[in-house]
């Protein structure tokens, strides 16, 4: 008996202790939205999930409106940004904004959407430890 005790309480702590190192992109969504800047009204949230190193990006899509400027910024356990890279796409793929600039890693990136269409939002992991992040898509007229 004493022996299936301890053997139900072992695997209940390794269980427990597994979780632990998931990536909880759904808090770190959350974390972000009142971070966005002031005047930024709260479209969407993103998980940033790179499942421990083994995806390189994560990718979304969203419709932006000529004449908006939008907000993008990034929360990570491991601040500012733990090497999460957010780069914005137009509908034909062009590079239109990144949040590395000049080698240096930013926490927010604000784009002023000059054509209403498809715009691609990538997440890419540079030198990250956790793979792990959220995000927040804001936007003001």
């Amino acid at each position: 008996m004493k022996k299936l005790i301890f053997f139900i309480l072992s695997v209940f702590l390794i269980s427990t202790s597994d979780a632990s190192g998931q990536c909880n992109a759904e808090n770190l969504s959350n974390d972000c939205i009142p971070k966005l800047a002031s005047g930024f009204n709260f479209l969407k949230s993103y998980k940033i999930d790179g499942v421990n190193g083994s995806k390189d990006k994560v990718e979304y899509s969203y419709v932006f409106t000529k004449g908006t400027q939008y907000m993008i910024n990034i929360c990570a356990p491991a601040q500012p940004t733990d090497g999460i890279v957010v780069t914005l796409f137009d509908s034909n793929r062009n590079k239109v904004a990144s949040s590395k600039i000049n080698g240096q890693f930013i926490s927010a990136i604000a784009f002023p959407c000059n054509a209403t269409g498809i715009y691609y939002i990538q997440y890419t992991f540079d030198g990250s430890s956790k793979y792990c992040g959220g995000s927040a898509l804001g936007f003001k007229r």
